[in-house]
């Protein structure tokens, strides 16, 4: 088992899921994570934060399993308005990294096979996720992968 990193970004879990939302500060990690939450919550799924701005990450046994710092665990921030408190599991194995993008978009279509490096020599498939406007990013989400709806 390699020692945790601290990773910039938001961890969730959608069913079984493990999903981390990656990109730089101010892109809307945060939001599109709860708002993912909140839409497949309403779709009657098990779904909750792992971690939001800090995730502790961990390769252990050829999975990569997500953790919040304990300062910081069940809270999340809302940019503008504060600091919420959500519920949260304790840990999650990944499965993939999410990089919400607005609009325009410099590719028409992204690198086949793309993926995220979280630690040195541990990458997670990375999936670019659009947010339009009109569209929920959950929608777009689960149009891309269709496989969360069921885990």
């Amino acid at each position: 088992m390699t020692p945790p990193a601290n990773v910039h970004g938001t961890a969730i879990v959608i069913g079984t899921t493990g999903l981390l939302f990656l990109g730089p500060s101010g892109t809307g990690k945060s939001a599109v994570a709860l708002h993912c939450i909140e839409e497949a919550r309403g779709r009657g799924l098990f779904a909750a934060l792992v971690s939001d701005d800090q995730v502790l990450i961990h390769h252990a046994g050829g999975r990569i399993v997500a953790r919040a710092p304990a300062s910081i665990a069940g809270l999340a921030e809302v940019r503008g308005a504060g600091i919420a408190k959500v519920a949260t599991i304790e840990a999650a194995v990944l499965s993939r990294a999410i990089r919400p993008l607005e609009p325009p978009f410099a590719e028409r279509l992204p690198p086949e096979g793309e993926t995220a490096e979280l630690l040195p020599s541990v990458f997670l498939s990375l999936t670019r996720l659009p947010l339009f406007p009109g569209c929920t990013a959950f929608a777009t989400l689960t149009a891309l992968h269709p496989e969360i709806l069921k885990s």
